[in-house]
């Protein structure tokens, strides 16, 4: 199989519209694949064609690659688009082989989680009805910068999670609130006694009856950016060095959930992760506090 200098275009171009077309793969990924896949071809010296290159040509550009010092995270992504583009030629195009499945990566880094101390966590949670807002704020705003806060913690949701929330999706009496995660994928987690009254009190301040739980001060539905944005200002007037994010007080919950005696699989399920694998990582954070606790603490550590 030849393969032409304008082919290559046409075989890329293919490959990325099967992706977005078929696949329905967002712009982010298109974009990665077609930068990693382009910057591959530009290190090829008088570049062959893809059904002429082989295993050691693949080696020879991931060793360029540890030598320049990429992250391992970026190498692992570079080398799984160019994975998928050979698996699309062998379905798509009549290739017989696929060079990068003889190569073998560096292994990905596992970083853990980075989490908030209780005391952090309280210490945040209670800034908003501590902080003297603008005089353009309505008068519920701190209720429900609190609320949310709360529910964070509380439940572990994630950030679009959240922002995704109706009225009908929180149920006062029992304590919990309707998620639909990735995939489509409903859950129904548990909400703590101050999560639900703050809640609750907001709704009564800002009369939230119906559509979207959490409102901006034009009574719209807050976005995901605006939420971070919250986190920000709150982050900004406290003392806790560490950045603080939506995703932090996730891990945050996970960590303390296992710190007190939770199992993993309740903690898989109210995370909404589909694999237990993903939520073990939390385990190791625990240990490591455990550690460090230890070493601080016993008098021979």
């Amino acid at each position: 199989m030849s393969d032409s200098s304008p082919s290559q275009d046409a075989l890329l171009e293919a490959f990325l519209e099967y992706l977005s077309v078929e696949k329905n793969c967002s712009h982010r990924t298109l974009t990665n694949y077609h930068q990693a896949i382009t910057k591959f071809r530009e290190t090829v010296p008088s570049f062959p064609g893809w059904a002429s290159l082989d295993a050691e040509d693949f080696r020879d550009y991931l060793y360029e690659c540890m030598k320049d010092e990429w992250a391992r995270s970026t190498i692992r992504l570079h080398f799984s688009a160019l994975r998928s583009f050979y698996k699309y030629l062998n379905r798509r195009e009549g290739y017989t082989h696929n060079p990068i499945a003889e190569v073998q990566l560096p292994k990905a880094e596992k970083k853990l989680p980075v989490v908030l101390s209780q005391k952090q966590v309280i210490e945040l949670i209670e800034l908003p009805l501590k902080t003297e807002q603008s005089k353009q704020a309505p008068d519920w705003l701190p209720l429900r910068d609190s609320a949310i806060l709360e529910l964070f913690y509380s439940s572990g949701v994630r950030l679009s999670e959240l922002a995704a929330l109706d009225v009908e999706d929180f149920d006062l009496h029992n304590e919990c609130v309707k998620v639909f995660g990735k995939g489509s994928k409903e859950r129904v987690c548990p909400v703590g006694t101050p999560a639900a009254e703050a809640i609750h009190k907001y709704r009564n301040a800002a009369k939230v009856m119906q559509g979207p739980l959490f409102i901006s001060k034009l009574r719209r539905r807050m976005t995901t950016r605006a939420i971070s944005g919250m986190f920000k200002k709150y982050h900004a007037l406290s003392d806790i060095p560490l950045n603080v994010s939506p995703h932090k007080l996730r891990h945050s919950f996970a960590t303390h959930l296992l710190d007190h005696g939770a199992d993993l699989r309740s903690v898989q399920t109210l995370l909404g992760h589909a694999s237990l694998s993903t939520t073990q990582i939390y385990t190791h954070v625990s240990i490591e506090r455990m550690k460090k606790v230890y070493d601080q603490a016993h008098p021979r550590a």
